[in-house]
């Protein structure tokens, strides 16, 4: 298996994968061909020098995904948080490990390399085997998240 930064043409299979659950299928919008707004967002996300949009690949099939972002601010003396979103592992492959490499992937060769303080990520109340995976890797609840929505034209 190979984690790497993800591509154009794996946009397809991310997507595929973001949709491949019960919230997701909600969400998302995966089709033949694909809605141009992913292919924007690929777009905006690879330009910005804080994104990692990565995928584990295996044979050269995309088996997860993972985005992970790099926020500078001014608490900590300037400090520099790190932010893991959208982490989907191919649903043939759950339960393999897989979910597990690519996070020690993040943290240990991406934000603490890039000297990142703080490590977080959210998950959606409805995912209580989420929330088990994330506490066995370390993470603890320390906060309670809030979120406000909005309509999109």
């Amino acid at each position: 298996m190979q984690i790497r930064k993800a591509i154009k043409s794996d946009v397809p299979a991310i997507v595929a994968m973001l949709a491949d659950d019960e919230l997701g299928q909600k969400r998302e919008d995966y089709r033949d061909p694909l809605p141009y707004m992913y292919s924007e967002a690929f777009d905006k996300i690879n330009g910005d020098p804080n994104q990692y949009l990565i995928v584990a690949e295996d044979n050269e099939e995309i088996i997860g995904t993972a985005q992970l972002t790099f926020i500078p601010y001014l608490t900590y003396q300037g400090g520099v948080r790190a932010q893991i979103e959208a982490v989907r592992i191919k649903s043939t492959r759950r339960g393999t490990g897989l979910g597990e490499k690519l996070f020690r992937w993040m943290i240990v060769d991406k934000a603490r390399n890039e000297g990142a303080h703080l490590l977080q990520l959210t998950t959606d109340k409805q995912r209580p085997d989420a929330l088990r995976f994330y506490e066995k890797l370390g993470f603890q609840a320390t906060h309670e998240g809030m979120k406000m929505h909005f309509e999109v034209n």
